[in-house]
């Protein structure tokens, strides 16, 4: 069987961010599948180009048995007009690059970071005459109307558009959200047409990893975007709470508000909190391992109605950490695997109390929230167990 991907913010382990198809593909591979990911090489959160094109429009790599196909689009700053416009230039980049390649595909997957990905996707698929599968990892438009933009706004109801129509179109519906078939089935989607295939880790890079901080540091870790919806000025404000007492945070990253919070870092002199850029994913075990306390914050939103699908918190599991986990969703994996303590979110003096719980508690005591950990994930939440479900999925189609 022959994959075509269809992301544009797919990474490798050597960028910054979420690896989710790089995983799944990888491990197609290994199954005996060849598997192309089309994506940006642009990326998305530190607003740099990673690829040099020398006059080209497009890159081919390979990478441990992946296909990557590398797409030149334009750079822009923020979630303004120039997100958008290097959006739709990856949409028709995409669109034709794919008939260049030498190949055809079985089946192509369009994944919604954006719908002009999936839309692309489907036009490809549907002059190829192959089956076109969608996969949402956000809702859209639903999310920008959660976020306050008028659901009359042109560019919604453009988004809404595209949205019905591609649910139609779709052969297979794969969702990350474990309850988004609620809203997608108001399409007139059947639930059997939609597929749950949760975010998760690669376990192996866990295994056996042991931690090499300095036992008179307690270290409290963030890792990953940095923006609005992360709660992370709560976090700031812990911090300044705390100052005198021998805990540090680390938030790890790039983002919309990483200015603000190094600006309130500087303002109040805050020298018990590091601001750090991104780093690789294959750099992330280590990090999160020699942490005493991994945090997760995220804002109340009609959206978690559906549930949550976060990378990090799959790594923070694998990690073997406590988590403290600042949020209202609905499906709660920190709670259902006893890894930490979960609280209300935006909440200061619970964050406070938390965290001084754990700095307080024994080894002993600390590893009651640890204890399995992996065991979980690699049952539930490996990439090998959501392989077998993508596997199964796309080859029920072909």
């Amino acid at each position: 069987m022959t994959v075509w991907i269809f992301n544009h913010h797919a990474l490798t382990p050597k960028m910054g961010g979420g690896t989710r198809h790089y995983d799944f593909a990888k491990e197609l591979v290994s199954r005996g599948h060849k598997v192309r990911i089309f994506a940006s090489s642009f990326h998305y959160a530190q607003y740099k180009e990673l690829k040099t094109y020398h006059q080209k429009n497009y890159l081919n790599e390979m990478l441990d048995g992946v296909n990557f196909t590398w797409i030149k689009t334009r750079p822009y700053q923020g979630n303004g007009l120039g997100r958008v416009i290097n959006m739709l230039d990856y949409k028709f980049k995409v669109q034709k690059i794919a008939f260049e390649l030498d190949e055809k595909p079985d089946v192509i997957i369009g994944s919604s970071v954006h719908l002009f990905a999936v839309d692309a996707a489907y036009k490809v698929a549907k002059k190829m005459d192959v089956s076109f599968v969608m996969e949402v990892r956000d809702i859209w438009p639903l999310t920008l109307i959660n976020m306050g933009i008028s659901k009359w706004h042109p560019f919604v109801l453009l988004l809404a558009h595209l949205e019905k129509t591609l649910y139609k179109k779709a052969d297979k519906i794969i969702t990350l959200l474990p309850e988004a078939y609620k809203h997608i089935a108001r399409f007139g989607v059947k639930k059997e047409d939609i597929v749950w295939i949760s975010n998760g880790v690669d376990t192996s890079r866990f295994i056996g990893l042991k931690s090499y901080k300095n036992k008179n540091e307690f270290v409290v870790t963030y890792l990953g975007s940095m923006g609005q919806a992360n709660v992370l000025h709560t976090l700031m404000q812990v911090a300044k709470s705390l100052q005198g007492r021998a805990i540090t945070f680390q938030l790890i990253g790039e983002g919309t508000v990483k200015k603000e919070l190094q600006s309130f870092k500087e303002e109040n002199c805050l020298e018990n909190v590091k601001i750090l850029d991104f780093i690789s994913k294959d750099e992330v075990p280590q990090v999160l391992k020699n942490s005493d306390v991994l945090y997760l914050g995220l804002k109340d939103s009609p959206l978690y109605e559906f549930g949550m699908s976060l990378n990090k918190l799959f790594d923070y599991l694998a990690a073997e950490v406590p988590i403290i986990f600042a949020s209202n969703v609905k499906n709660n994996l920190v709670k259902e695997a006893n890894a930490g303590l979960c609280i209300s979110p935006e909440n200061e003096e619970a964050l406070i109390k938390a965290i001084i719980k754990i700095y307080e508690m024994n080894e002993e005591e600390r590893k009651l929230f640890t204890w399995g950990n992996l065991n979980y994930i690699e049952k539930k939440f490996s990439v090998q167990s959501l392989t077998n479900e993508l596997e199964k999925t796309l080859n029920g189609l072909i």
